[in-house]
């Protein structure tokens, strides 16, 4: 299965350890995986992949918002309506609770179909989460 992994976090950066981590436990599966840089992609590749798992952040600890490049890249993958998918969020604060509601909102709202959500506190934690992607 081909899986795509849409980081967003609050700013341009390489894919966070957590994120990686999630790649190799979905890889080691025997899928083939993508990771998309929100800030770097417009999102107009997602429809041709079969699994759509999405990483965010909080914008900072003390926010429930996400980064607003994640619906950005979302809307621009037009035709994501019944897209099987994957929501997580990273714990950074008081807020995570919050913020990961504010992601599935915006995966809703692109008509997407959350089958897995979570919250990652590390790169061992998210591997061991990436084992039961598409399982």
């Amino acid at each position: 299965m081909r899986v795509a992994i849409v980081y967003a976090l609050p700013s341009k950066k390489p894919a966070p350890d957590y994120v990686q981590g999630l790649a190799k436990g979905i890889e080691s599966m025997g899928h083939r995986v993508d990771l998309i840089d929100a800030w770097a992609e417009e999102g107009m590749k997602l429809p041709a992949y079969e699994y759509v798992a999405v990483v965010a952040e909080p914008v900072s600890v003390f926010s429930g918002k996400i980064p607003d490049i994640t619906a950005k890249t979302l809307s621009a993958g037009s035709s994501l309506v019944g897209k099987k998918s994957a929501a997580f969020i990273k714990k950074t604060g008081l807020f995570t609770n919050s913020a990961f509601t504010n992601l599935m909102k915006v995966m809703e709202k692109e008509g997407m179909r959350i089958n897995w959500s979570d919250i990652l506190f590390n790169a061992p934690h998210a591997e061991a989460i990436g084992k039961y992607i598409g399982a």
